[in-house]
């Protein structure tokens, strides 16, 4: 090799990696990312009866699954464990208990999983309320409390991560509820986001009329961050509503819009990308104790309207 050639890429070698805000710039360029004040307008009226999703007496509906004992090894590519999945009483991870003079659907949050719902559903408004417990669990003890609304699920019990099924995540966590986040390496997310250096990583928030991004799991930008944050100080209650209309969606926390996504699709052998219009809910346990009530969903035939102000 040319001494010139072999000292460039000896140089090249050492070279450090690009940081991940370089390269969240080389994707989303220097755009603006203060978070922006988005209005929900418009807002679609229900073209058919709601039903509840939870009965306020039982578990009726919904399906436990359960990832492995030790939650610190779910990410790691030989976990080195099986997954509970239904092979035990789930009593003490999931049950309806009174809070605040209402039953909820109570989740523990030490050992990671879901209830998964029955229903298959389709171009929908769904709403809900949560609102954190005191207890917190290892390996997020000390970690902002973390939970999840996981929509359009389908394939295996325990696919990802050997804890949850594929889908697309309305994520729950304290500072970064309405993120979006791809469940499962073949899920395809499409949104719009600037950077923000303040983020960990991706150091990427959605922006309306930002750059388009694709959220791919196993990749650089595997979440988009919310507009801002719209969460209610710990201890108290918060609405999610989710309205769902094919591959299209958007997530409003308390009555504040901080997420559009589109685009929602399954990449199959060959690249050959699906639409993914469908699937059950997931309610994840996470490491953090949570309360979930008055679950609902009712169908639309449209999405609300979201304007920049």
């Amino acid at each position: 090799m040319n001494i010139i050639l072999l000292a460039a890429a000896i140089a090249q070698a050492a070279a450090p990696a690009p940081s991940p805000v370089e390269q969240a710039r080389a994707i989303v360029g220097d755009a603006p990312a203060a978070p922006q004040t988005l209005v929900l307008t418009d807002v679609p009226k229900a073209t058919g009866p709601a039903r509840a999703l939870f009965n306020g007496r039982d578990l009726s509906g919904w399906q436990p699954w359960l990832g492995y004992p030790d939650p610190s090894v779910t990410y790691r590519d030989k976990p080195g464990a099986t997954p509970i999945g239904r092979s035990r009483a789930t009593a003490g991870d999931f049950a309806v208990r009174p809070i605040d003079g209402k039953p909820a659907l109570w989740v523990k949050g030490e050992t990671w999983g879901a209830l998964v719902h029955d229903a298959d559903l389709r171009d929908y408004h769904l709403r809900l309320e949560y609102r954190w417990g005191d207890q917190r669990w290892a390996p997020r003890a000390d970690q902002p409390p973390n939970n999840g609304l996981l929509y359009h699920t389908h394939g295996t019990p325990g696919a990802v991560f050997g804890t949850w099924q594929p889908s697309v995540e309305f994520e729950i966590m304290q500072g970064s509820t309405g993120m979006a986040v791809a469940v499962g390496r073949d899920v395809r997310i499409r949104t719009t986001a600037a950077l923000d250096p303040t983020l960990i990583s991706p150091p990427v928030r959605y922006r309306m009329g930002g750059k388009p991004v694709e959220i791919v799991n196993g990749s650089l930008i595997w979440n988009v961050e919310n507009a801002r944050d719209a969460e209610r100080p710990a201890g108290q209650w918060n609405v999610l509503d989710l309205y769902v209309l094919g591959d299209r969606a958007v997530h409003v926390v308390n009555g504040v819009p901080v997420m559009l996504v589109e685009g929602l699709a399954t990449v199959g052998a060959g690249g050959v990308r699906t639409p993914l219009t469908h699937g059950h809910i997931q309610l994840q346990s996470e490491g953090a104790e949570t309360w979930f009530r008055s679950v609902t969903v009712e169908p639309i035939d449209r999405l609300p309207t979201v304007v920049a102000r």
